[in-house]
C-alpha cells in the first residue's frame, strides 16, 4: 500500500475512534445524569429498556474502539491491508467498506461458509 493510501487510512480511523470515544464519554455522562428512578412502573420499564438499549450499542462500539486500535497499529507495522489468513493483499475497495478488515474477501467468505457448516 503506498504512503497517501497508508495515510488515508490512519486518519480515517483516527477520526472514527475519536467520534466514538466522544459518544462513549456522552453516554457515561447521560447515564449518571438520569440515574434518579421515575416513580411511575412504566416509565421505569421503558427507562431501563433504554438504557440497555444503550449500554448494548456502547458494548458494540467498545469492541468497534479495539478493531480500530488494532488497525491503527497495523498501520505503524506496516501490516495493514494484509490478510491475516493468507497473508495476501486486501483490495482497497475492500478496506475503503471495512477499514477494520483483516481478512481478504476470499478469506473471509471461506471463514463464514465454514461457520455456517460448524453453526
Amino acid at each position: 500500500m503506498d504512503e497517501k493510501k497508508r495515510l488515508y487510512f490512519k486518519n480515517m480511523l483516527e477520526t472514527w475512534l475519536e467520534d466514538l470515544l466522544h459518544q462513549a464519554d456522552d453516554t457515561v455522562t447521560e447515564l449518571r445524569k438520569n440515574e434518579d428512578v421515575p416513580a411511575d412502573l412504566l416509565d421505569q420499564a421503558n427507562a431501563e429498556s433504554e438504557r440497555e438499549y444503550r449500554l448494548r450499542i456502547r458494548s458494540r462500539e467498545s469492541t468497534l474502539i479495539r478493531k480500530i486500535r488494532q488497525s491503527l497499529w497495523n498501520i505503524e507495522n506496516g501490516e495493514y491491508g494484509i490478510c491475516e489468513m493468507c497473508g495476501n493483499g486486501i483490495s482497497i475497495k475492500r478496506l475503503e467498506a471495512r477499514p477494520v478488515a483483516r481478512l481478504c474477501i476470499k478469506c473471509k467468505i471461506a471463514l463464514e461458509n465454514q461457520e455456517k457448516l460448524t453453526g
